[in-house]
């Protein structure tokens, strides 16, 4: 079955876009040069209460992100005028706490890793159901609206020289360098800031982090475990993160939690 068959199915009723006038509702920007697909699919995510911008092209994806204010991005990687990689890329460093989540074929696994390593919050690929790229939508953007919720008194923690700010969601490296991470990638740092010296397997951390399971070919907490230990590497020689064979990643050092 088609996943535009699969939208159909989704979605019967809807408009293709919500009143602008609500500050509370979600803007989700697809991107798709398909216009049947970014119809079918702004329809089925206006039902479920997102307001949705469509775009066809890099050229329109640009345009949008700079005069919409937006809240997650649904970005497929084949453009007409342009790799969507080359758009997750740009997007990441003109606005690096927006989320991205990219669309990709399924005989595309290299083009899914690489849009992780540059920056993508998720992926997923097609043919998809409907409701399983809502479901990731309402994660990422759960993380993503962590960064502005109220810090708690306990916000900061301090291992190995480096200082991760709950309240900033930032991370300060021992000579004082801002260390800049993606959300996931803050999120996934903080499930082991949260649980130092415990095991943990790629399926808990899915579970933790994105609320969702493993696939058999999932290789996303690699690629995010790879750009956080590339990231704090940088600035440490001590190793942080341990691989367990058969088991998953510990942080290795310790955790202290304070106050901000």
């Amino acid at each position: 079955m088609s996943w535009v068959v699969l939208l159909r199915g989704a979605s019967r009723k809807g408009i293709t876009r919500r009143m602008s006038t609500a500050n509370t509702i979600p803007h989700a920007l697809v991107v798709d040069d398909d216009k049947q697909i970014s119809q079918l699919l702004a329809r089925y995510l206006g039902e479920q209460g997102f307001r949705v911008t469509t775009a066809g092209s890099r050229r329109e994806c640009q345009a949008a992100v700079a005069t919409e204010k937006l809240d997650i991005v649904i970005l497929d990687v084949l453009l007409p005028d342009g790799s969507g990689l080359d758009m997750c890329r740009e997007l990441r460093s003109r606005s690096p706490h927006l989320p991205v989540i990219l669309v990709t074929a399924l005989r595309e696994e290299v083009d899914r890793i690489i849009g992780l390593e540059i920056g993508a919050d998720d992926y997923i690929g097609k043919p998809f159901n409907p409701r399983e790229l809502l479901a990731r939508m309402r994660a990422v953007l759960r993380r993503s609206a962590t960064a502005s919720q109220p810090a708690s008194l306990d916000t900061v923690y301090h291992f190995a020289g480096f200082l991760a700010d709950l309240g900033s969601r930032g991370v300060t490296a021992p000579n004082g360098d801002d260390v800049v991470l993606t959300g996931a990638e803050f999120e996934l740092l903080k499930t082991f800031l949260d649980r130092p010296g415990r095991v943990l397997s790629r399926d808990q951390l899915l579970d933790l982090t994105q609320g969702r399971e493993a696939g058999p070919v999932d290789r996303s907490i690699d690629v995010l475990m790879s750009r956080i230990r590339r990231k704090l590497g940088d600035h440490t020689s001590e190793v942080l993160f341990k691989t367990v064979r058969n088991g998953g990643y510990q942080l290795a050092v310790r955790v202290d939690r304070g106050a901000g």
